[in-house]
């Protein structure tokens, strides 16, 4: 029997800044496909057709407000915000730790405040919207999509270069 892995440790950076001790939690972006289904002539059901990737996004929890993600609310450019979270998970049948980093760039798209109340917490919460995205296991990438550039890349294999060669 093999255990789960388990996050032990995290650290969020956003343009190199750390978040160690202030970062409450990250949800990473949901890899989804968009499927249409598709029936045509002679075929007994229909089958889903792959039509890209839908849109990424990251959800992210402070401790307490940041103004350096005040100061980059309404930025214009696509990939304006490069952010990184760094978690160590840790098999506790082998006691062994693996890495996994994800680097996006985005805007953000919310800036959550909630209710400020004397004596608590007052979290802030951001939804970022995303044009790039990687993951990385133990240094080793495992996905790139950069939306952008028209690059899929899963397992080492860019899923997209024959469309993009096709079309540039």
């Amino acid at each position: 029997m093999a255990l789960a892995r388990k996050l032990k440790h995290m650290n969020l950076f956003n343009e190199g800044k750390s978040y160690l001790a202030e970062a409450i939690s990250v949800t990473p972006p949901k890899l989804a496909r968009k499927y249409e289904e598709y029936r045509g002539g002679g075929m007994d059901r229909a089958v889903k057709i792959d039509m890209g990737g839908e849109p990424l996004e990251m959800e992210w929890t402070l401790g307490g407000p940041d103004r350096t993600v005040i100061r980059q609310h309404g930025m214009t450019q696509l990939a304006a915000v490069a952010l990184r979270f760094a978690g160590s998970y840790q098999n506790d049948e082998t006691g062994g730790y693996d890495t996994i980093e994800i680097t996006v760039r985005g805007r953000h798209e919310e800036i959550d405040r909630g209710e400020q109340k004397t004596g608590e917490g007052g979290e802030m919460k951001v939804k970022s919207a995303l044009v790039y995205y990687r993951e990385e296991w133990n240094g080793r990438i495992e996905i790139e999509i950069d939306v952008l550039n028209m690059v899929f890349i899963v397992d080492g294999v860019d899923l997209m270069a024959e469309a993009r060669a096709a079309i540039l």
